[in-house]
């Protein structure tokens, strides 16, 4: 198996079937020293780094890349107007500023957070989806890239 196929079915194991298909096709990848991919790359743009354990750390951009299918809202956190300005420079995301909380998201998964539709950070989800809905306060999602650490604008 090559390497783009790899990463292409570790991301539709992640977020669903045929989310791969918004990746690029010109993505570069950079290993370490045992020959295991590192980093996953375009235009010099970090989109996911692979962790040991089978997942990925995802970006904003790869998040908003993968936004273009509607199926995975179903993996994302949506936030209210409270929690966006602070959720945008990379504080977590609390329990009782949830919106609108994905079936798929599971406990330590990554999680793309949403504001009005569109990606402001990433991060690894604490709760599972029905403990984050059904919760008024705690930690939900632990911001790891947001919109201020990648130089984006709101």
């Amino acid at each position: 198996m090559d390497d783009y196929s790899k990463i292409s079915s570790t991301v539709d194991a992640l977020f669903g079937m045929g989310a791969s298909s918004c990746m690029p096709h010109d993505i570069t990848m950079t290993y370490s020293r045992t020959g295991r991919i590192r980093e996953v790359r375009h235009n010099n743009v970090l989109l996911c780094t692979l962790r040991i354990d089978g997942g990925l750390a995802i970006t904003v951009n790869f998040a908003r890349m993968l936004l273009r299918r509607k199926e995975l809202r179903e993996y994302c956190v949506e936030i209210d107007d409270d929690a966006a300005p602070f959720v945008a420079d990379g504080r977590s995301v609390m329990a009782s500023h949830v919106t609108h909380c994905g079936r798929h998201v599971r406990v330590s998964s990554d999680v793309p957070i949403l504001y009005k539709g569109s990606v402001v950070a990433v991060g690894r989800a604490v709760l599972s989806g029905p403990m984050i809905t059904g919760a008024r306060r705690g930690v939900a999602v632990r911001v790891r890239d947001s919109l201020k650490r990648s130089n984006h604008t709101f």
